[in-house]
């Protein structure tokens, strides 16, 4: 399998650089299952495609202000991307500089304090950050928000909102889970009044979510390392739906990732979720089966990504791209703060692999 088997001609107008007024408003593109049309909504109505005892998953994580600017100690501009906080207020971080800083170097930052460059793994540096309170809280006060690469702009005071979900809660990403972008109050009142449960896992996007296949062949690309927490509640909410026969959807492709991330599969070839809290490097594409979730709720991913291949395992790929070619042709928004669409499997797409290690 290619990388080049995910390119879509994508014009760079339908790359979305701003949200629209409204979280809900946002075009919903539906994929039923077999060859049944697709659908043109607003994700406002998606409560009309869910039923009574259905189970949305959300991602909980929230997005910290991880970018920073400095000086080396030569006078070089630098840029500070942080992937993850470490303890004693370090952090690995990427850094964009015309000169790579060496360890044991000193990076003045704009915001005050300094970053100490303790060594570099790959593409990834560990600074420790002197500053005068935790890196956590510090971040909170001197850090910008970290906008996607494709928005050519600069964070506004409304991103500070916008690029939140209005569930997040638990600190830590560096890129926000964009499905959850679409739900606002209004829509998880709708849900509710449903009959539709909800439940939350803890997946930190990292930066290596925009990091782009630099191999031919799918099958040597790598993931980068995401942490993730699948808690014993939303397993005990998930194996209740089952047994009552509601569906269990996805709000975003992290949240596949975290439920895959903690399934086993048993001697008959079903997947069993169990709590899990750590690492997770699983990489999904075709020819794997997802058996965690029965729907998927996401937004349009970049063209030979690892989530359009995500999607492609889950929904078929040839299924997939006509999708995406629907929606160029529709004119819908692309990306982070773009349109939305709502997956089903397969059924005669499924494969029989087994799930990664995660």
């Amino acid at each position: 399998m290619k990388k080049s088997d995910f390119h879509f001609e994508l014009p760079q107008a339908l790359i979305a650089q701003a949200p629209l007024p409204e979280r809900s408003a946002s075009r919903l593109l539906v994929v039923p299952p077999g060859d049944q049309p697709f659908a043109d909504r607003h994700v406002r109505d998606l409560p009309e495609w869910l039923a009574p005892g259905d189970l949305l998953v959300f991602n909980d994580t929230r997005v910290i202000p991880a970018r920073l600017f400095g000086q080396k100690e030569s006078g070089g501009r630098v840029e500070i991307l942080i992937e993850r906080l470490l303890p004693d207020n370090a952090a690995r971080v990427q850094i964009g500089a015309s000169k790579s800083p060496k360890p044991g170097g000193r990076i003045q930052l704009d915001a005050g304090g300094e970053a100490e460059v303790l060594g570099r793994e790959g593409e990834f540096y560990q600074l420790r950050f002197h500053v005068p309170d935790s890196l956590e809280s510090w971040l909170l006060k001197a850090g910008r928000l970290p906008l996607p690469p494709y928005i050519q702009r600069q964070p506004g005071a409304d991103d500070d909102e916008r690029y939140q979900t209005v569930f997040a809660r638990e600190l830590g990403a560096v890129a926000a889970p964009t499905a959850g972008l679409h739900f606002d109050d209004a829509l998880l009142a709708a849900l509710r009044a449903k009959g539709v449960n909800f439940g939350h896992v803890t997946l930190h996007v990292g930066a290596g979510t925009f990091q782009p296949i630099r191999v031919e062949d799918v099958r040597e690309h790598r993931m980068h390392s995401e942490w993730l927490n699948v808690g014993a509640a939303l397993v005990e909410q998930v194996r209740a739906t089952r047994a009552r026969g509601g569906r269990v959807i996805a709000v975003g492709t992290t949240v596949v990732r975290a439920l895959e991330s903690a399934t086993r599969v048993n001697e008959n070839s079903r997947g069993e979720l169990q709590p899990f809290a750590g690492e997770t490097q699983i990489f999904i594409f075709p020819g794997y089966r997802i058996r965690s979730v029965d729907a998927l709720v996401t937004n349009f991913h970049l063209p030979e990504s690892t989530l359009l291949m995500l999607v492609s395992a889950f929904s078929g790929k040839a299924r997939v791209m006509a999708a995406y070619e629907h929606a160029v042709r529709e004119r819908y928004r692309f990306f982070s703060y773009g349109d939305a669409m709502l997956l089903f499997p397969q059924a005669d797409d499924a494969a029989k692999g087994q799930p990664d290690a995660p």
